[in-house]
């Protein structure tokens, strides 16, 4: 079945690349806790309230979530300039460094791999990654359909 060929695929990539790269993130964190640092690094400034609806939890989790990050020195949080009662994340300096020093370790060793793959293996995957866009958008959309029927 394609979707599990996929999920298979994408699997392999995700663990090879974690045991190449490492984490950029300290092993104590939790998962949820590095979901928020994701999307912060994806999305700077996004708010709370933005950010626990595309994580799908509420946002007194994402406030605690917020408050442990803060203190470990990896989060940001400061009031909104046009509206005080939002608050706005972003990483810290040493957040972005770590971050941006493992996105770059991971792109140079897909890169590198990449370059050994014949031409039509690298067209096939240029081709591929529109689909993988919308296939995301289907699965982000999805998501509140799941947690309507709950």
């Amino acid at each position: 079945m394609l979707a599990d060929e996929l999920l298979d695929a994408v699997g392999v990539l995700r663990r090879r690349l974690k045991r190449l790269a490492g984490r950029p993130w300290q092993s104590t964190l939790t998962g949820s806790q590095v979901e928020l640092l994701r999307l912060v690094r994806r999305r700077p400034s996004v708010s709370v309230a933005d950010a626990a609806d595309e994580l799908g939890v509420a946002a007194n989790t994402v406030s605690t979530l917020v408050g442990q990050l803060t203190a470990l020195d990896l989060l940001h949080r400061a009031a909104d300039g046009s509206d005080r009662r939002v608050a706005r994340l972003t990483l810290t300096a040493p957040a972005r460094r770590r971050a941006e020093s493992w996105r770059d370790r991971r792109s140079a060793l897909v890169g590198e791999a990449i370059e050994r793959l014949d031409a039509d293996d690298v067209h096939a995957i240029a081709a591929s990654l529109p689909a993988l866009r919308r296939l995301a958008d289907q699965l982000r959309a999805g998501e509140g359909e799941v947690t309507r029927r709950g």
